[in-house]
């Protein structure tokens, strides 16, 4: 026989901070992230969030999404089910130095936030030239 202790009152208040996010922990979106090439591509999930209501900002090598979604339902009017969180959405990234945050480009459609972010020049493959001695020789990098 084994014996667990639980509190069902404070296991679905974990479950809906999870859900709905609080004040101070907003809700986090559902991303994907994958490089493909020269760069590293971030898609966010953000069905029925207004365009306009999107903030990306980066710092350094930080970046941060923040987005909003409002109630479906006009002021007043009576909610008979209400399953998809609304209020503040929030995400951070962090990059590595090999990408070029200066460049990156963002697109949203579809409920989707898309961010390509490229390498920098820097983390490219390249070519140096060395000299010395009577012929020019080049060395991979």
């Amino acid at each position: 026989m084994m014996l667990m202790r639980t509190d069902p009152f404070r296991d679905l208040d974990r479950l809906t901070q999870q859900v709905f996010g609080t004040a101070a922990r907003p809700t986090a979106m559902a991303m994907d992230a994958y490089r493909a090439g020269d760069e590293f591509v971030v898609k966010f999930d953000l069905p029925g969030v207004d365009p306009e209501t999107v903030d990306l900002d980066v710092e350094r090598n930080v970046v941060t999404v923040r987005a909003e979604r409002v109630s479906p339902a006009p002021e007043g009017a009576e909610m008979i089910a209400n399953e998809r969180p609304t209020g503040t959405f929030s995400r951070q990234i962090f990059l590595g130095d090999t990408l070029d945050t200066d460049r990156i480009d963002a697109s949203y459609d579809a409920g989707v936030l898309t961010l390509r972010i490229p390498l920098a020049d820097r983390a490219k493959p390249r070519k140096i030239q060395i000299t010395g001695g009577d012929a020019k020789q080049q060395i991979t990098g």
